[in-house]
């Protein structure tokens, strides 16, 4: 049997009394796109946050392709190769697509104790072919983030996950606020994923967005998981029921 790219066993989690988590147990295989539903304080936001090293768990394990992972920071995540895009995603909207690509680890020409010269050449060059890769094609590198519509910025955040190699990508309502057409397109590139070689944890209230691009749905209510199925034997209304 294939080793779980993430696996948690028994993940508790409180927050001043507040049992967020109540012995979570989960297994993502290797290119799975997995759908994670659940309502407002159904715990699917804890776990995701712990998964990127926002949060640490009270009690229980997480493993990583098989070995003991201890998540205490994003940057703990992103060793492991887990890539957190959230809804409102981390790029800086005033600085350019190269930049927003490379923030955290951009390349230098060279460097005296960590400090240089940004090899900005090669940033716009990378930048260019990562959102090509994504099928995502825009004017120039060299543009504002803040001038590309929602569905572009998530592209681009897809773009730069994909570019490091990211081996599970957790998408955070990454379909709010969009327009149907820019929905779509999103859809499009969480679709794409797998023939990347790309885990996805796609996490939403629209039940739709859901079975539209994942294989398997994962529902959480009040801190458990209720339903983990293939997304071929249930329903939107047998995950309604539960939740």
């Amino acid at each position: 049997m294939n080793m779980p790219i993430i696996e948690t066993r028994d993940l508790h989690k409180w927050y001043s009394g507040v049992h967020a988590l109540k012995g979570v147990s989960l297994k993502v295989d290797s290119g799975e796109a997995v759908g994670l539903v659940g309502d407002n304080g159904a715990g699917k936001s804890t776990l995701i946050n712990i998964l990127s090293g926002l949060h640490h768990q009270d009690s229980g394990d997480i493993l990583v392709e098989g070995r003991p992972a201890d998540i205490r920071s994003p940057k703990d995540a992103m060793r492991l190769g887990i890539e957190t895009i959230y809804q409102y995603n981390s790029m800086v909207p005033l600085m350019t697509i190269s930049r927003n690509v490379f923030i955290g680890r951009e390349p230098l020409k060279w460097s005296i104790g960590g400090i240089g010269i940004l090899d900005e050449r090669k940033m716009r060059e990378e930048s260019v072919r990562a959102i090509a890769d994504v099928d995502l094609h825009l004017r120039s590198p060299d543009a504002l983030v803040g001038e590309l519509s929602g569905g572009q910025r998530q592209g681009v955040a897809i773009a730069r996950a994909m570019h490091f190699k990211s081996k599970v990508m957790i998408l955070d309502e990454p379909t709010n606020h969009l327009s149907v057409k820019e929905t779509a397109k999103v859809i499009g590139f969480v679709k794409g994923l797998k023939a990347q070689g790309v885990t996805s944890i796609f996490i939403s209230h629209n039940m739709h967005h859901v079975f539209a691009c994942c294989n398997r749905i994962v529902a959480m209510a009040l801190g458990k998981v209720v339903l983990d199925k293939p997304a071929a034997e249930t329903s939107i209304e047998e995950v309604s029921a539960l939740l």
